[in-house]
């Protein structure tokens, strides 16, 4: 099995401590700003940061969904890690200063993937839909951010 890694940033007109906030808010902000290829969204521990116990569904094909229970960390300021009990997948979000008043936010996602022919369409295919998918998250971050 092959490691499948998906990786994907936006710069954003805020302060990183402010993009850092809204993206570890499981319990207000995270749901609001998850595109509709997630859904069943619902904290289950925590919803700030560190501790949390969030659980979704990703579905990122029409025949592909996921169902995902994350624990996150933050291991070091101003980065949140998501790891799927589910699964090998574990999401990285780094926020880092990017000039006066401009964060760079950062998700990088990986997972071992499957192997054989499967695995080779996976690997071709997956990062990228998961890259779109992810945008549009940046997105909807970066509009709820910049407020």
């Amino acid at each position: 099995m092959a490691q499948v890694e998906a990786t994907t940033e936006r710069i954003i007109a805020a302060d990183p401590e402010a993009v850092f906030d809204v993206l570890a808010d499981y319990k207000d902000v995270r749901g609001k700003v998850l595109p509709g290829h997630f859904s069943e969204y619902e904290v289950r521990e925590g919803g700030d940061g560190e501790g949390t116990l969030v659980h979704w569904k990703l579905q990122a094909t029409s025949k592909r969904v996921r169902d995902c229970l994350l624990e996150v960390s933050e291991p070091t300021e101003g980065q949140l890690v998501e790891k799927d009990r589910n699964s090998s997948m574990v999401t990285t979000w780094t926020v880092t200063p990017a000039g006066e008043g401009k964060s760079k936010a950062v998700v990088s996602t990986v997972w071992n993937g499957a192997g054989g022919i499967g695995g080779f369409f996976e690997r071709t295919f997956a990062p990228k839909g998961l890259g779109r998918i992810y945008d549009e998250l940046l997105q909807n971050l970066a509009t709820e951010v910049e407020k």
